[in-house]
């Protein structure tokens, strides 16, 4: 090797951990679509973020400035005391359903490093993991680069709107050809934006349960649910989680706030808890965040009338870009939580190949300056279909990246 790398460092720079549609998005990026400045420039609808409340976000957080000495100073490498118990508080009232404990809590740099030091804790180098399909496209980087676990996909199928089963669950637990300690299961999902009822949560945990496996709750959207199905918490099921349920959270998605990078566990399991400690120094979310989040979430009136508005908007746009792709003739999954659209691409393929996915992404991309999220990186077992996030933009930008993809769509003869 000339380059002087080690063979792990050789395999990030040959197989990069980020998708081709992340490289693409943050390469346009400077170069946005704006309705007056900028009509043709590029917009992004693949990248799961909220930019529709910055307006609520921007004085609530020029307020929560009143930083102490402690703050820039070490302290407990999983989240301060004072941090931790507001987080217990806040959580238990705005979507677990219950009380918990600030033992019971740990805050870290986003919930990807939450999700790769719980992973390592629970696994060994080559174990596998469960993951339903269609799935979010950064857990495979999460657990499978430094941790060097497999994902097991669990496939489900189009023709019952990817409908989870005990089947299916089987099926991919038996075709592992290795250990399977856990399963990430993720509620509200991202892609479907699917809200699970109880019934359907209290299923996963049965299984689980029968199979002798942890299972990690991805809670990360709870708070961003715009439709009839009210959200469910696994702990609000449980009047324990028991030693092999844990939940993930964060504020990147319910809070807009992905670049403050503040991820939360939530486990009662102890020895899980101090091996995410032995850890959480190369991860910790600076004392600056925490104290902000701190005093923000600690006004519970202010936190209640955010979360209420955020619902309202995100109806709202969902409503407005369904509609548009009604105008263009996009088939999509009915979603009530998240940022995002299934949407079904196969009549506008020549054929329904992972090869003709990949034409038409590229196409939208070239031509219409619009960037979905590719079905194959959302690892659905069936080509044809893409993630369209909705909030990541201005809604008008977003309209005006969908006609765009009208006349590209319009364009093509199959």
């Amino acid at each position: 090797m000339t380059s002087g790398l080690s063979l792990r460092g050789e395999r990030l720079v040959v197989s990069p951990p980020l998708a081709e549609y992340i490289h693409e998005n943050f390469a346009r990026a400077g170069a946005a679509c704006h309705p007056v400045d900028n009509l043709d420039g590029y917009v992004s609808m693949c990248v799961a973020e909220n930019k529709l409340t910055w307006d609520l976000l921007e004085p609530k957080m020029a307020e929560c400035r009143s930083i102490t000495q402690s703050a820039i100073g070490y302290d407990t490498m999983i989240g301060s005391a004072a941090f931790r118990e507001e987080l217990a508080r806040f959580m238990g009232r705005t979507f677990l359903g219950r009380e918990i404990a600030p033992e019971q809590v740990a805050v870290l740099s986003g919930a990807g490093s939450v999700l790769e030091l719980l992973f390592y804790a629970l696994c060994d180098p080559g174990d596998g993991v469960l993951v339903p399909t269609p799935s979010y496209a950064g857990f495979w980087a999460d657990l499978e680069t430094r941790d060097e676990l497999t994902i097991i996909p669990v496939h489900c199928d189009s023709e019952d709107g990817f409908a989870l089963t005990r089947t299916r669950l089987d099926a991919a637990l038996s075709g592992a050809g290795r250990p399977v300690p856990a399963l990430l299961f993720t509620t509200p999902n991202n892609p479907l934006g699917r809200v699970y009822g109880p019934d359907e949560i209290q299923e996963v945990l049965s299984w689980a349960e029968e199979n002798d496996i942890h299972v990690v709750f991805d809670e990360i959207y709870a708070l961003s649910t715009f439709g009839d199905t009210p959200f469910v918490s696994v702990a609000s099921l449980l009047p324990v989680l028991g030693e092999k349920v844990h939940i993930v959270w964060a504020f990147s998605k319910d809070f807009a706030m992905s670049g403050l990078r503040c991820g939360i566990l939530i486990t009662e399991n102890e020895r899980v808890m101090q091996a995410v400690d032995g850890l959480a120094y190369w991860a910790c979310c600076s004392g600056d965040t925490q104290q902000l989040l701190g005093q923000m979430i600690a006004d519970g009136r202010w936190v209640d009338c955010y979360i209420e508005e955020n619902r309202r908007r995100l109806g709202s746009a969902y409503q407005q870009v369904t509609a548009g792709l009604d105008e263009i003739g996009v088939r999509y999954l009915a979603s009530e939580a998240g940022f995002f659209v299934f949407c079904d691409m196969r009549s506008f393929m020549s054929e329904v190949s992972w090869e003709a996915e990949g034409e038409l992404w590229r196409m939208l991309l070239d031509e219409a300056n619009v960037n979905l999220t590719p079905g194959s990186a959302c690892r659905v077992g069936e080509p044809g279909f893409m993630r369209l996030c909705f909030a990541g933009e201005p809604t008008e930008a977003v309209l005006i990246g969908i006609e765009r993809m009208g006349r590209v769509l319009d364009s093509i003869s199959v």
